[in-house]
């Protein structure tokens, strides 16, 4: 069975053109199902996928993510449906609400009540994109006698929400079409899962039609442990050193000694290579797609997908090599799955 794969673009803001179409094109061609574009103070996610649109014709493109802060929801509504047209209505809005200092730092925007910011942005761009007249009354957003005057190639453009806290991941289950988690664990779907259900009831929706598609932390090194190392770097960034939230998620998760150790080391003897290596191979298993062997790696995909994650996607991490790149794509192609 062939597996329902996405893949973040890995190439970073200083690529060429010209390597970003190659990429996208071959991902396309090895069966990827949809590619996602962030952004943070470098290129923005929205020319980049348009760029992807007119050279491909099957990968659906993810915005992962569109802060809530930075356009507002009319604009993004217009943009999303201008790129859905440009590429024949295969766009997936990821929306999420970024970090503080970006917000604050880079926008220029008070960082309230991110909960309700994202639910406005969604009700108001669900009502956008149906055709409707927007008459709104919300907390932040108030906005009345204006109907769209351009109509995208659908009425409604899947959002999928990045968050991680439960009141968050209720929000998925209450106004959105999917789950774009990072650090997922996927051991614990089923708790997650009832996050989600909560927040469905309050909308009186079916949770089952909401789509999990996890970040999964994925990189293959067939020739060597160097795979491995990059991944434990980028585990131990989060864990140690952005914050708590990640430093309690994995807590959650039961590694809570690893937890202390790297938050010591990150934060305190500023010892970033001790930290990486906190990270225990049963974390590694826990939280990626990672090693130097093809077939575990495939395996694992598919074990994934078989605990209830409809639409993962590989997430490269920081540092990954031309050949890293290559191997792993190649090696988790869902055309290469009999």
């Amino acid at each position: 069975m062939q597996p329902r794969l996405g893949i973040v673009l890995p190439l970073g803001d200083t690529a060429p053109r010209s390597d970003v179409i190659e990429f996208a094109q071959r991902v396309e061609e090895l069966g990827y199902d949809s590619i996602w574009v962030g952004e943070s103070w470098g290129r923005d996610s929205i020319t980049v996928l348009t760029q992807i649109a007119c050279h491909t014709t099957k990968l659906k493109l993810g915005t992962g993510i569109v802060t809530v802060y930075s356009r507002s929801p009319g604009l993004v509504a217009q943009t999303a449906a201008s790129l859905d047209d440009i590429s024949g209505g295969r766009v997936l809005l990821g929306l999420g609400v970024s970090a503080p200092k970006v917000i604050r730092d880079w926008h220029g925007v008070s960082f309230e009540k991110p909960l309700q910011r994202t639910k406005e942005y969604i009700e108001i761009i669900n009502l956008a994109l149906s055709g409707e007249r927007v008459n709104y009354e919300g907390e932040f957003f108030q906005l009345k006698d204006f109907r769209m005057s351009f109509r995208g190639p659908r009425n409604h453009i899947p959002i999928y929400i990045a968050a991680m806290g439960q009141k968050n991941i209720e929000l998925v289950g209450e106004s959105a079409d999917g789950w774009l988690p990072i650090l997922f664990n996927p051991g614990f779907v089923q708790e997650f899962k009832e996050d989600i259900r909560t927040g469905a009831q309050k909308s009186g929706r079916d949770s089952e039609v909401i789509e999990l598609a996890p970040y999964v932390m994925t990189c293959i090194s067939q020739g060597d442990d160097s795979a491995k190392n990059l991944v434990r770097n980028h585990i131990a960034f989060y864990v140690g050193g952005a914050g708590t939230y990640y430093n309690n998620l994995v807590r959650r998760y039961g590694f809570v000694e690893e937890a202390n150790k790297m938050k010591e080391l990150w934060v305190e003897k500023r010892d970033r290579e001790g930290a990486a290596g906190v990270v225990s191979e049963t974390m590694l298993d826990s939280l990626a797609i990672v090693g130097n062997d093809p077939k575990k790696a495939r395996e694992r995909l598919l074990e994934i997908q078989a605990q209830g994650v409809q639409a993962p996607i590989a997430f490269l991490p920081p540092g990954a090599t031309q050949e890293h790149i290559r191997e792993t794509i190649e090696t988790l192609a869902p055309k290469s799955f009999s």
